[in-house]
């Protein structure tokens, strides 16, 4: 029997009760157990702390003090090292979207960097804990497993991500496929017949629904394209770029999946004694301030990270009280021509 059933089935969270029946002492006992308090032997505690871990419950002080059901805390986990996090601005801004709604609602955001594999468990105990009235899910993978473990402990949350990625999850996302799409078309109709594509981990949903729209755009304009793998980092964007530069067809375009890889290839142009854009012309993605700070500016696909945020925030809270919410696209993003791209240099 599954823990979700024992625990009462569709999805209940446990409760003391649950966890006192597996263990076969009274709740009070739990409670003592629990709060590390004399009056249970060593073996009844462990048995009891062991039932508790086996059904996902642990006491929260924060919850027991408030009445009811009234929303209190948000969820967000997020596989991101926090050096790297904290250089991202694209999340920097999401997060300060959602903060603006949870202030409305007098709701507080509970934040946790992770490695993918202890996701799920982080959720899992935020949610069956009571820390959380509900989770915002990020980065979402190709067949994720989160999705079907999630959704199976009843966790109210959003998708950030293609409908194709969220299961039985309401979502909302940006046209990965749209945006792409112009990009290719903006390059090709300035003259370049050779582009190349820095991407983020190919595992990543959004990753691939811009891998296969790129390709497939190519292919429709007769140009040559090719995709190099990083991870937004701007270590692993100088090396995909110098990845691209060495090759005997170097490309004359490349774009960028975020801005950070993006402007790190105007030093990896200049080690090459490449002028941008003249000889080599650069388009990033998430068109933030370091975008324009950089000289030449660099053209971007630009889409607002912050009213994004705000919007998958708001529809958790629809989500969260039962409001039918419903899946659907935010803003999709728009090019923004700047000083880094133009015709490609004549052979």
């Amino acid at each position: 029997m599954s823990q979700t059933a024992e625990a009462g089935g569709g999805g209940r969270k446990a409760t003391i009760k649950d966890v006192a029946k597996r263990a076969g002492v009274s709740p009070s006992a739990v409670t003592i157990a629990v709060h590390n308090k004399p009056g249970v032997s060593a073996g009844t505690k462990e048995r009891i702390l062991q039932a508790a871990r086996e059904l996902g419950w642990s006491p929260n002080q924060a919850a027991q003090s408030l009445s009811g059901r009234a929303l209190h805390t948000v969820g967000l986990a997020i596989a991101r090292p926090a050096r790297m996090l904290g250089l991202e601005p694209f999340y920097m801004e999401f997060i300060s979207g959602i903060e603006s709604v949870l202030g409305q609602h007098s709701c507080s955001l509970l934040l946790r960097l992770v490695e993918p594999a202890e996701e799920i468990e982080v959720h899992r105990e935020w949610w069956q804990g009571n820390r959380v009235n509900g989770s915002i899910l990020v980065d979402l993978r190709v067949d994720d497993p989160r999705v079907p473990a999630l959704s199976a402990i009843g966790l109210p949350a959003v998708v950030v991500g293609h409908p194709s990625l969220a299961g039985p999850f309401t979502s909302v996302w940006t046209d990965d496929a749209a945006a792409t799409v112009e990009a290719v078309r903006y390059l090709a109709a300035l003259g370049h017949r050779r582009i190349a594509r820095v991407s983020g981990p190919e595992e990543l949903g959004h990753s691939a629904i811009r891998t296969r729209a790129f390709s497939d755009t190519a292919q429709e304009l007769g140009l040559s394209a090719r995709t190099v793998v990083a991870d937004f980092s701007a270590d692993q964007g100088s090396r995909a770029c110098r990845t691209l530069l060495l090759a005997a067809e170097r490309p004359t375009a490349i774009v960028f999946d975020n801005d950070i890889m993006a402007v790190t290839a105007l030093g990896v142009a200049a080690e090459f004694g490449l002028s941008v854009p003249h000889d080599l012309s650069l388009l990033a993605w998430d068109d933030s301030q370091l975008c324009q700070l950089t000289r030449p500016m660099l053209s971007a696909m630009r889409h607002d990270i912050f009213s994004f945020g705000a919007d998958v925030t708001e529809t958790l809270f629809d989500v969260m009280t039962h409001r039918k919410p419903t899946s659907h696209a935010a803003q999709i993003p728009s090019l923004v021509p700047r000083g880094s791209t133009a015709p490609p240099p004549r052979d």
